[in-house]
């Protein structure tokens, strides 16, 4: 089965219920966002977590050194990039970065070519005039496939939820799904109900 994040936890209820519905990864937010955590938050929630479930923390054209202060405080396991981060950044922060692209055309795909070798995987996201992901929107998927005969493994986000997870899966064949605002009730709180139907609904893939 594919993997599952879901990014945008900001408290315990949401990780614990996550969690027991086999959700492999949690991310939690450090830029400015309405689900932005504190790394506090974050090391209390971590630290209710049971083994074997992974955890990324996500920043934007953060320092370097802030970055890793915050990823040894909380013990995170992986860092999400979602800013202009140069390849040699991501490669000084490896084994553990994801570097996240916002596809808007063919010509999106460029870059990610001096990314191979510099980050663990790629995070696929839509691209929005200002904003630097959570845009809630899906793009042209045919685009992800691209990305995907690059060789790095792919994760696929940008307006996941239940209802087109399963399309979303079959056409780009990715990694992991990152999902957040499809299944929230608002932002920063998760619905048990959305996470519940999105489990259940890929795990019908493997049925």
């Amino acid at each position: 089965m594919v993997r599952v994040k879901i990014c945008g936890i900001t408290n315990p209820q949401d990780a614990s219920i996550a969690v027991e519905l086999g959700v492999n990864v949690l991310g939690f937010i450090f830029a400015p966002s309405p689900r932005k955590v504190s790394p506090e938050n974050v090391r209390d929630i971590i630290n209710t977590l049971p083994p074997f479930v992974q955890t990324v923390g996500v920043f934007v054209d953060e320092d370097p050194a802030i970055i890793r202060q915050i990823s040894y405080f909380c013990h995170l396991d992986m860092i999400q990039l979602h800013g202009n981060e140069p390849p040699g950044l991501c490669r000084e922060l490896m084994p553990h970065s994801i570097k996240a692209f916002r596809l808007k055309d063919p010509s999106s795909l460029l870059p990610i070519r001096l990314y191979q070798g510099q980050v663990r995987a790629l995070l696929l996201d839509t691209y929005q005039e200002g904003i630097k992901g959570g845009t809630g929107k899906a793009f042209d998927w045919s685009l992800a496939v691209k990305a995907g005969e690059l060789g790095i493994p792919v994760i696929l986000s940008g307006g996941l939820e239940p209802s087109n997870i399963q399309i979303a899966i079959s056409t780009v064949k990715p990694y992991a799904v990152d999902v957040n605002s499809g299944v929230e009730e608002n932002p920063g709180k998760k619905s048990p109900i959305l996470m519940k139907k999105l489990m259940e609904t890929i795990r019908q893939m493997d049925m």
